[in-house]
C-alpha cells in the first residue's frame, strides 16, 4: 500500500517567505534607528541669551565692553553625546575634546553658512583663550558680500592681547549660529558682546581689553600687576593713598555705545 507524506505544515510551505519578512524588518529597523541618530541634534539651547541692564559704573570705573554670561562648566563630553546649553550662545560649558576630529579646539578660520562648526568645539577655543565670532542667518552675514567681510576681518585681526598669539593659531574662529538674538555676536570666555552690526571696532576693543583674560586655560603666564613701593618712612598724616588701578577682572557692565 503506497503512503502518501504527511501534510507540510505551515511554517514549511512559508519559510523562505518568512525568512524574507524577517530580513526585511530587522534592515528596516536599523534603517530607522540610523535616521533617528543622523537626525537628532549634536546640541540644543534652553533659552536664548539677552543682554540684561546692569548698575550704573563707579565715576571712575574703567568702562567694560560686553557683559558676563554665568559660567556653565567646563567640562568634557564623549564625541556624539548630544549637548544642551542653559543659554545661547553659550560663552562657556561641556565641550569636546576630540581635536582629531575637528571637535576642539577647532582650526581658526571663516566657517561658512553650510559648515559644520558645533559650539562643542568653539567652546573649547574659548577656554584656551580664544575669540569667537558668531553670525546668524538669514542676514548680511550670509551673503556673499558679508562672507567676504568676515574673511578681511579674519586675514587682519591682530594677535592676542596677553600672549601675542599670532591670529590664525587658535581664534578667531567666525561661524554661523542662528540661535542668538541679535546677527552678531563676539565671545570670550564668561563674556559676550551682542551687536546689531559687524562693527569691527568694537571686536577688535573687546579683544584688547578683556581676551585672554577670564579663561581657565592659557598658553602663557598672565602678567601680574606691579607692586606699589611702599613710603620709607611713615608720614605724619594718614593719606588716602593712591586710587587702585582698574582690574583685569570683567564686570557685567557694557560700554556705553
Amino acid at each position: 500500500m503506497r503512503r502518501t507524506a504527511p501534510p507540510a505544515s505551515f511554517l514549511q510551505r512559508y519559510r523562505t517567505t518568512l525568512i524574507g519578512l524577517v530580513v526585511v524588518v530587522v534592515v528596516g529597523a536599523a534603517a530607522i534607528a540610523a535616521f533617528g541618530a543622523a537626525s537628532t541634534p549634536a546640541w540644543a539651547c534652553s533659552t536664548i541669551w539677552s543682554a540684561t541692564p546692569t548698575s550704573e559704573p563707579a565715576p571712575d570705573a574703567t568702562p567694560r565692553i560686553g557683559y558676563v554670561q554665568d559660567d556653565l562648566g567646563a567640562g568634557h563630553i564623549a564625541v556624539g553625546e548630544t549637548q544642551r546649553y542653559p543659554v545661547c550662545p553659550p560663552a562657556s560649558g561641556k565641550h569636546a575634546n576630540a581635536q582629531s576630529q575637528g571637535l576642539g579646539p577647532i582650526p581658526a578660520r571663516v566657517y561658512g553658512p553650510d559648515d559644520d562648526a558645533r559650539p562643542q568645539g568653539w567652546v573649547h577655543n574659548l577656554e584656551h583663550g580664544g575669540i569667537v565670532i558668531l553670525y546668524r542667518c538669514p542676514g548680511d552675514a550670509c551673503e556673499e558680500s558679508g562672507q567676504q567681510q568676515l574673511r578681511d576681518l579674519f586675514a587682519t585681526f591682530p594677535a592676542s592681547p596677553v600672549c601675542g598669539t599670532p591670529s590664525g593659531s587658535s581664534s578667531p574662529v567666525i561661524a554661523r549660529f542662528d540661535e542668538m538674538s541679535t546677527p552678531y555676536s563676539a565671545l570670550l570666555w564668561n563674556l559676550i558682546l551682542p551687536l546689531d552690526t559687524l562693527d569691527r571696532t568694537q571686536i577688535e576693543a573687546f579683544w584688547a581689553q578683556q581676551g585672554e583674560r577670564t579663561n581657565p586655560e592659557l598658553g602663557c603666564t598672565r602678567p601680574t600687576p606691579t607692586p606699589t613701593t611702599a613710603p620709607s618712612a611713615p608720614s605724619a598724616a594718614p593719606s588716602a593713598g593712591p586710587t587702585p588701578s582698574p582690574t583685569t577682572t570683567p564686570t557685567s557692565t557694557p560700554a556705553p555705545s
